[in-house]
């Protein structure tokens, strides 16, 4: 550590306490330390306040605010340079107003809070500064609160005002003792800060301040806000250096030469993501944690497991925990720790099964799950002394560790569960609807309004129909008709008015919410990681979406008609005891009878809607995959089949439908047949009441039809359990989406931004796996790219070239090890602003319905013409585009359809390259193409994108052989880097896949003779060939025939004799000599495939890469057609004798024309056959 001494220079240089005495500032250098932050690492948290106050020396760092009216609901206000104080404003007004983060690595002085408090009791004019002192992030929350209602202020505005006005910001407290001179109207606005008057709230001119309790307020210069919040300036505000700030900068760069780098010590880790946890939470009793109480082998563990959710924040689903444990209380009879463990893997938890000694169980952090009796109990904290157990059946136990040991035992299985950045937390359920409800809460009102009146028209009905029936019927008073028949009419048109209004406002309003909704769960699935989508059919997910529209019908629907019914029911059940109280309890007489009904079958038909949904979800997943694949299903003839399996699917789910059906018919018919009852039983005892004189004919009949208000409801109390049945299924399904989390963060936006790339990438001990069951697809692998290299990676399939890849772009996130790019963890950047600056071209390349110029501009809309056709062309696209019939107006089709596949594949190449990436990822994105188009491509690609990094993944390894950098990998490992020479030298992997791939493009050539193919495989008379070739001089004019005779087809000549013992004579072959082990006579290295055939670069039939060499080759052979040299075994069938006459004439080859003693049709000169190097012959 530093001394004080030197701490004392550094703080003398900031202003904040460049004039205050020498012994105040011994006093802070006492408790002063030099800390250092890491990149990325955060500072303080606005919901986390800091306990430091923290004197900037070296380093950069981010002021981050939050807003709902920002467009991401975070941003950055100001970049914090050498010099600035941090932390200081929960002093000076008790609150912390942002997020600060290390940008670059930070030193700073680390000083307690509550070591400054103690100096500004003792220093007035310490306090009075402090307490005067406005911060940008401080003036950035009143102004937001204040203008959020505001119509042209919008965030950036906001932002700007914020760092422009904040040096000029007055501040001052307002005390109702001694209240402070100030005007209202002048020219600052004067805003509350902090206090009990509402954040924001300006004090207009003459309005008295009526608070008990102290006001801090904020003036701010009206002129200057007001220009500001114009249209904002396109230029930033930068601070201007001045004295006190290079002689910080000069004294803290004397004394960092020499400080120990021990002497800085590193700063103590904030958890960004962390809930902030109670400081004792190590003293918690077992009241503080949950608990659940179950009983028995199957009740034991799903409380267990509800304990943990609630502990953790999890989603619970009890009926998949009730089917998976009663399964295995079924056959074993009490639940397991191993099924606990994948239950627990099921709900997003990283879990591991340890058999320990008790006595090592406090090193093992909680929560953990141990066997307890005949069930499951939860280990929630665990010290070296004690330990409190959720126990299901019995409560929560504080225990010592010797009581826990002599009831467990010595040793047994502890399941270890931990929560990591995957794992759901429970968000989701009535509760996130609120907002929305709130937002519309006036219209809602309205509605509720209006239904109180429609409901009430209702009751006056009845009533005026007794008035008709006593007063005009039985007392035959026919002038009271009119005025009861008038009001009924009235009262009529009010109703069916107040019903009209009520459906547009409730209609209206529903749109407004299921807009609002349907645009959060559709904005946070499109943000969800890809192993999301890995996991689930598009059907399935599909299906989840859909079960939005029944929540909102059901909280708009009948949730409100239930609320209604509910409050009305008391209403009419108040007038219905007013007419008689009998009649009253024979109505309510079947209500327990309905609600028995309602218990008996709501779990029948819980279990029967979860099996529709699922049988539904199944159906919608294959008609999807059906569909999208429409093209495979024709080609594979295989529409009948599909037809009958989606024909399985739909009868399952009709079938359950039908059971749905079928049970709730009969609940109506019994409450149906209840209802009946309960009117016959009033109608028959409301006659006898009537003729005994105790209850009017008027009164019976308008009893009996507010009995009906309130029966009604109790009849549809079946169908309306049901309904909420089916919404906490849709809630539970939903749940599956928005409970999952984010593949960014929850701090992403508060992270480092990804500086602009140049193109370094660099992969550190790669571990990963697509699932935990399955085994290591990358294992500890290490790879270096350099800056801007075209490197190209190749290997078999499976070898983990896509995977690659996809944890560069943070599609995944690796298991262990770590990837940097240009020195950066892309793992602790901010997520957009990394893929922002990848292209990248994947395997399946999908285009989007639209024309062609729409699908190249994607990511890049305000792209000029001359930039589409510039990015076509590299891509080698334009010409074909400008044969469609629209050019690039035509349009694609959905998905692409109307084009090919290789076309497809050059317009996302384009749309890729306009895109202007830093750096670009192939994913076999040319996999479609022709060898010559694929070429022309990757050496387009060279050109444009030189300077820039490069990862071109591909199989076809012709077309990579100018690569800057080739990497073959295989098993999940890196095999070798290098150059195309370099590795080809090595004869090492790669060298092997290249010449397999080499001879499998011969692989489709008719076989050759046995008995040729044996002559081959002795290897002397290619070599004698390859060596006489060699010693020849060519000249240009024999390069040109060469070229020529190449394009004609492939004919028989006679074998040249390699010694002077056989008949013929010698040929010149034209083309250019090849150096090499062939030309210097140096032997030839053996095929991996077959040891005794001689191998060389030059006998590969690869006329895709370069025709000349095969050319020599072959007519060195004398072939016609391109037979496999190498590739075909001795015991292949070999053609007959006259289809190599008829296809392989000899006598064609020669130029000069049939030699002496050749005849023609024989295929052998004289009566020999093929002759060997030796001389001998043998007929063919």
């Amino acid at each position: 550590m530093a001394t004080a001494t030197r701490i004392d220079e550094l703080l003398r240089c900031f202003p904040f306490l460049a004039d205050q005495p020498e012994e105040l500032l011994q006093r802070l250098c006492s408790q002063a330390q030099l800390q250092r932050f890491e990149q990325g690492q955060p500072i303080c948290r606005v919901d986390q306040p800091p306990a430091l106050i923290y004197f900037l020396l070296e380093g950069t760092a981010r002021a981050v605010v939050f807003s709902r009216r920002l467009p991401r609901g975070v941003a950055t206000l100001e970049r914090l340079q050498p010099g600035t104080v941090m932390g200081w404003t929960l002093i000076s007004c008790g609150r912390c107003w942002e997020t600060l983060i290390a940008s670059t690595d930070l030193v700073v002085v680390a000083l307690p809070h509550e070591a400054l408090r103690g100096e500004m009791e003792r220093h007035p004019a310490l306090a009075e500064r402090l307490r005067r002192s406005v911060s940008p992030a401080e003036l950035f929350g009143v102004l937001d609160a204040h203008l959020q209602d505001y119509p042209r202020a919008l965030s950036h505005e906001v932002l700007e005002a914020a760092t422009q006005l904040a040096d000029g910001c007055v501040a001052l407290t307002w005390t109702p003792t001694d209240p402070p001179a100030f005007e209202a109207n002048g020219e600052r606005l004067w805003l509350v800060a902090a206090g009990p008057l509402p954040l924001g709230k300006a004090l207009i001119g003459g309005e008295p301040i009526e608070t008990e309790g102290d006001v801090r307020l904020l003036g701010i210069d009206r002129r200057r806000l007001a220009t500001i919040l114009e249209p904002p300036a396109t230029e930033e505000v930068e601070s201007s250096g001045n004295g006190w700030h290079a002689r910080l900068l000069a004294s803290w760069a004397q004394q960092r030469r020499l400080l120990e780098p021990a002497a800085i010590g590193a700063a103590t880790p904030i958890d960004p993501g962390a809930a902030i946890e109670p400081a004792d939470e190590e003293r918690q009793g077992p009241e503080a944690f949950p608990w659940v109480k179950g009983e028995g082998p199957l009740e034991s563990p799903i409380a267990a497991f509800l304990m943990l959710s609630q502990h953790l924040d999890l989603p619970f689903r009890r009926d998949l925990l009730r089917r998976v444990f009663g399964d295995q209380v079924q056959r074993h009879g009490e639940a397991s720790l191993p099924l606990a463990g994948a239950v627990a893997e099921s709900m997003g938890l990283q879990t591991q099964l340890l058999e320990i000694q008790a006595e090592a169980l406090p090193r093992l952090t909680p929560p953990l799950m141990v066997r307890w009796g005949n069930g499951l109990a939860v280990v929630y904290r665990c010290t070296a002394k004690s330990l409190v157990l959720g126990i299901p059946a019995v409560g929560n136990q504080e225990l010592s560790l010797a009581d826990f040991r002599e009831q467990w035992g010595e040793a047994g299985d502890v399941l270890t569960l931990r929560v990591n950045d995957l794992t759901p937390h429970r968000r989701f359920g009535f509760r996130w609807f609120l907002p929305a409800l709130r937002q519309h809460r006036t219209v809602l009102m309205e509605v509720l309004l209006a239904s109180f009146f429609v409901q009430l028209f209702g009751l006056v009905n009845p009533l005026l129909i007794q008035q008709v029936i006593d007063k005009v019927i039985i007392n035959n008073s026919p002038s009271a008709l009119g005025v009861l028949g008038v009001l009924l009419v009235v009262f009529a048109l009010f109703e069916g008015l107040l019903l009209c209004l009520r459906t547009f406002l409730f209609v209206d309003t529903t749109n407004r919410i299921d807009l609002s909704l349907g645009t959060q769960i559709i904005d946070h699935l499109l943000r969800l990681p890809l192993s999301y989508f890995d996991r689930r059919s598009v059907g399935e997910v599909s299906s989840r979406i859909g079960e939005l529209e029944k929540v909102r019908g059901f909280l708009t629907g009948t949730a409100l008609t239930t609320i209604l019914d509910a409050i009305f029911s008391v209403l009419y059940i108040g007038v219905m005891l007013i007419y008689s109280w009998q009649l009253t309890l024979l109505t309510l007489a079947v209500v327990p009878f309905l609600v028995l009904l309602v218990l008996v079958v709501s779990p029948i038909v819980r279990i029967q809607l979860q099996n529709r949904a699922v049988a539904n979800a199944r159906t919608q997943s294959h008609l999807v995959e059906v569909l999208s694949s429409m093209m495979t299903v024709k080609a594979q003839n295989i529409e009948l089949r599909s037809r009958w399996k989606w024909q399985d699917l739909y009868t399952d789910y009709v079938a359950d439908g039908f059971d749905n059906t079928l049970v709730g018919t009969t609940a109506n018919s019994i409450s149906g047949f209840l209802n009946k009852l309960s009117g016959l039983i009033v109608i028959w005892a409301g006659a006898g009441m009537v003729l005994s004189g105790s209850l009017s004919l008027g009164e019976l009949i308008a009893f009996r039809i507010i009995a009906g208000y309130v029966t009604g409801p109790l009849l549809r109390m079946t169908s309306i359990w049901q309904s909420v049945q089916e919404t906490a299924l849709s809630l539970e399904r939903l749940s599956d989406v928005i409970d999952h989390p984010q593949e960014a963060p929850e701090d992403n936006a508060t992270r480092l931004i990804m500086p602009a790339i140049q193109g370094e990438i660099c992969f550190r001990n790669i571990s990963f796996r697509y699932k935990s069951s399955s085994p290591l697809l990358l294992k500890g692998l290490n790879l270096t790219i350099p800056r801007g290299t075209f490197v190209a990676i190749v290997g078999t399939s499976g070898s983990g070239k896509s995977t690659l890849t996809k944890l560069l772009a943070r599609l995944y996130s690796p298991e262990e090890g770590v990837v940097l790019v240009d020195g950066i963890d892309v793992a602790k950047v901010e997520l957009h602003s990394l893929r922002r600056q990848l292209g990248i071209v994947p395997q399946d390349t999908v285009l989007f319905d639209g024309s062609v110029e729409e699908n190249i501009t994607l990511t890049n809309p305000e792209a000029s013409t001359e930039e589409v056709i510039e990015a076509a062309r590299i891509a080698a696209a334009h010409d074909f585009i400008m044969e469609l019939p629209a050019g690039y107006s035509t349009e694609v089709g959905e998905r692409g359809s109307s084009l090919s596949g290789g076309q497809r594949q050059r317009i996302a190449i384009a749309r890729t390259i306009l895109q202007k990436p830093r750096l670009l990822i192939m994913d076999e994105a040319t996999s479609a193409l022709d060898y010559q188009t694929e070429r022309v491509v990757s050496e387009n690609l060279m050109q444009a994108q030189r300077g820039c990094t490069v990862l071109f993944i591909t199989h076809r390894l012709s077309s990579i052989v100018k690569a800057d950098m080739i990497v073959c990998m295989g098993q999940g490992a890196v095999l070798e880097v290098g150059s195309h020479d370099e590795l080809m030298a090595a004869r090492g992997p790669y060298y092997a896949l290249f010449r397999q791939q080499g001879r499998s493009s011969s692989s489709s050539s008719p076989p050759l003779p046995p008995r040729l193919w044996r002559s081959l495989r002795r290897g002397e008379w290619i070599r004698s060939s390859l060596q006489e070739r060699s010693n020849h001089e060519h000249l240009p004019q024999q390069q040109r025939q060469r070229q020529r005779q190449w394009q004609r087809q492939w004919q028989w000549q006679r074998p040249r004799e390699s010694s002077g013992t056989g008949p013929g004579r010698s040929h010149d072959h034209p083309g250019p000599p090849r150096g090499g082990a062939a030309a210097t006579g140096a032997p030839l290295p053996q095929s991996p495939s077959h040891p005794s055939a001689p191998l060389d670069p030059r006998l590969e039939p690869r006329h895709h890469l370069e025709p000349d060499r095969t050319d020599r080759v072959r007519r060195d052979l004398r072939l016609r057609r391109p037979y496999g040299l190498l590739d075909q075994c001795p015991g292949q069938a070999a053609p007959d004798r006259r289809h190599l006459r008829r296809h392989c004439p000899v006598h064609r080859a020669d130029p000069a024309g049939p030699r002496p003693g050749w005849r023609p049709g024989t295929g052998r000169p004289g009566a020999g056959g093929i002759r060997r190097p030796g001389g001998s012959t043998r007929t063919a």
